[in-house]
């Protein structure tokens, strides 16, 4: 610390000459911000400009708790005055918590001045110097709990912070150092160790922030890597500003960079792997094998496409007697290469390359070359990893499937809804509900029950995905249908005749003739329900529609309760027709016609 800059740092606190700027953590899954996180930097013509050199010297000068306090008035301050939406994300040194506020309750004067919720404070706790009394730290945790304020915990895997800080002080946010983000895209081990993170997390009940997003690629990879990884920050989205974005402009990388609703593909297993010219010298690859043991296979590339590959073991056969050095030593590469090789393109989806595996018989399948989508070399794939990754997705898929249909459930309908409404395409979605149900199940049995539920399953499965669609199970007898827009009509129209003629199977005989059942509630009184029927809500979507999967959930549920009106299996339309001088909120619902059972 020089004189100098005591000076700036006197100078600084006595006058609160600092800048409040503010950087987005943006929510993917939403393309929304979720908050923001508040940054204190030193007037620029100062030596303190950088809030590390800042820090570092109030550290020195035994001012550390003053300037922390200090920045966190001004930011919540900042906050309120530009009345940023979301989360206000406030840097908290743990120092001044066991020193000052917790004693003391600034934090919570100073959010009440500005007229700022504590339920919209999340205190990231940023360490400088390490935490040596976890009980006080826990203590001063619970007591920013208690005030209605959520703990982050800041920079995982950087500098004094570490897993015992998350054990012991259970935060409900965590912010990944951007260490482990940076070339996630192409580095498998970072992939595998934010998996572990993942899993971690959620079995804490804790949402993990990923920090240092800067590239699409690494945008993309976490994308394909986790739906369940949806809070992002980086310079990726924005820039630390003064004045921040209100609003997210950078597309989810599925919007731009897959051709519609898709899975994992390709470009999350790649390996930046470098290629060799044709032209490369046979004694210059065989040095590269020595050097890297792990080199497992290498591709030949002319004018940037791939001509061949060179795999290991073949390569090292070449020299097992005494007179192949001296008959490789002029020759080239492209010489020796095998031009029977696998290549997939990086939007190739995972299931897609599997089969390309599996058809393959007459190559080796054990390494692979990804290209782009104009043939250029993107790097090498391998079998252990599509099969980690395969392994993943179903593991993943399974968690979260529904119990009885072994249908996708809720979770995975938000982010297939998602997909689709980033992917730019027209569709339509659909809710499906059974009418007279709760009657059936009490008169019958929920083992009944279970049989219509799954009965119905099956018929949406096979109509919907005949049709190339989703079909998900939201719960109960509720299921969620998102159909191309030439298909719907189609699919839901086959659905209600098909279903119609198998409900009376359900019933005794005699309820059959009768038409329905008899239930007595519990008050005594005895109701007549009909055979049990279908009702769909059907919600088109056009190309570009700016809505949200909760927008779309709430729409179809309006939608459900007048289509459950229509008596018998019937279909609901949203029609929303364009009216000039109306709003989207002054355009009508119109039913289509009803379709009743058949019988």
């Amino acid at each position: 610390m020089t004189v100098q800059e005591a000076q700036w740092l006197d100078y600084l606190i006595a006058h609160e000459d600092l800048q409040v700027v503010f950087q987005p953590i943006v929510d993917v899954s939403q393309q929304s911000i979720y908050g923001y996180e508040a940054l204190i930097r030193g007037p620029l013509d100062s030596p303190l400009h950088s809030p590390v050199r800042l820090f570092e010297v109030a550290t020195q000068a035994g001012f550390l708790v003053e300037l922390d306090l200090l920045c966190r008035r001004l930011a919540i301050r900042r906050f309120a005055e530009l009345d940023l939406p979301g989360m206000l994300f406030l840097n908290v040194m743990p120092l001044t918590i066991v020193e000052r506020d917790f004693r003391e309750g600034l934090t919570l004067s100073y959010i009440a001045q500005a007229g700022l919720p504590a339920e919209r404070v999340v205190i990231e706790l940023t360490e400088h110097v390490p935490i040596h009394d976890y009980a006080l730290m826990c203590q001063a945790v619970e007591h920013y709990r208690d005030m209605g304020f959520q703990v982050a915990l800041d920079d995982l895997g950087a500098g004094y912070s570490s897993l015992r800080h998350w054990s012991e002080l259970r935060p409900d946010f965590v912010k990944l150092d951007r260490h482990f983000i940076a070339g996630i895209d192409h580095e498998p081990a970072k992939r595998e160790f934010l998996r572990s993170i993942l899993d971690v997390a959620r079995s804490l009940n804790c949402q993990l922030i990923a920090e240092g997003v800067e590239t699409a690629a690494e945008h993309l990879c976490l994308w394909e890597l986790d739906r369940s990884l949806s809070l992002l920050q980086g310079f990726y989205f924005a820039r630390p500003s003064a004045e921040p974005p209100l609003q997210v402009d950078t597309l989810l990388p599925s919007a731009t960079q897959l051709k519609g609703p898709a899975g994992r593909t390709a470009r999350s297993i790649f390996r930046a792997i470098e290629p060799v010219t044709t032209t490369c010298p046979v004694p210059a690859l065989a040095e590269r094998f020595r050097a890297h043991p792990g080199l497992r296979c290498v591709a030949v590339v002319e004018d940037e496409k791939p001509v061949g590959v060179v795999r290991r073991n073949a390569f090292l056969t070449l020299f097992t007697n005494p007179y192949s050095h001296a008959l490789y030593a002029k020759r080239h590469v492209l010489d020796i290469a095998d031009g029977r090789m696998l290549v997939a393109s990086g939007d190739t989806s995972l299931e897609a390359l599997s089969r390309q595996l599996t058809d393959s018989r007459d190559i080796e399948q054990e390494d692979f070359v990804i290209v782009e989508e104009n043939g250029a070399y993107a790097g090498m794939g391998n079998i252990v990893d599509l099969l980690r990754e395969i392994t993943a997705i179903q593991v993943r898929q399974a968690r979260h499937a529904n119990p009885l249909t072994g249908l996708p459930g809720n979770i995975l309908i938000n982010e297939t809804l998602s997909e689709y409404l980033n992917s730019g395409q027209a569709f339509a979605a659909a809710y499906v509900d059974l009418d007279n149900f709760k009657a059936f199940n009490d008169a019958y049995g929920y083992a009944r029950g279970d049989h219509v539920i799954i009965s119905l399953s099956r018929l949406l499965q096979s109509q919907v995905e005949n049709a190339g669609g989703f079909i998900g199970h939201i719960g109960g007898d509720d299921f969620m249908m998102l159909l191309g827009v030439e298909d719907w009509q189609h699919v839901c129209k086959q659905i209600l005749e098909h279903f119609a003629i198998m409900a009376p199977d359900f019933y005794a005989d005699s309820d059959r003739e009768r038409g329905g059942i008899q239930v007595e509630n519990r008050r005594g009184v005895v109701s007549f329900f009909p055979i049990v029927s279908v009702s769909i809500a059907v919600k088109p979507i056009e190309i570009g529609t700016p809505c949200k999967p909760l927008d779309i959930s709430a729409d179809l549920s309006e939608l459900k309760h007048q289509a459950k009106k229509i008596a018998g299996n019937s279909l609901f339309v949203e029609r929303r027709e364009s009216r000039e001088g109306l709003t989207p909120q002054a355009q009508q619902l119109e039913p289509a016609a009803s379709l009743r059972a058949i019988g």
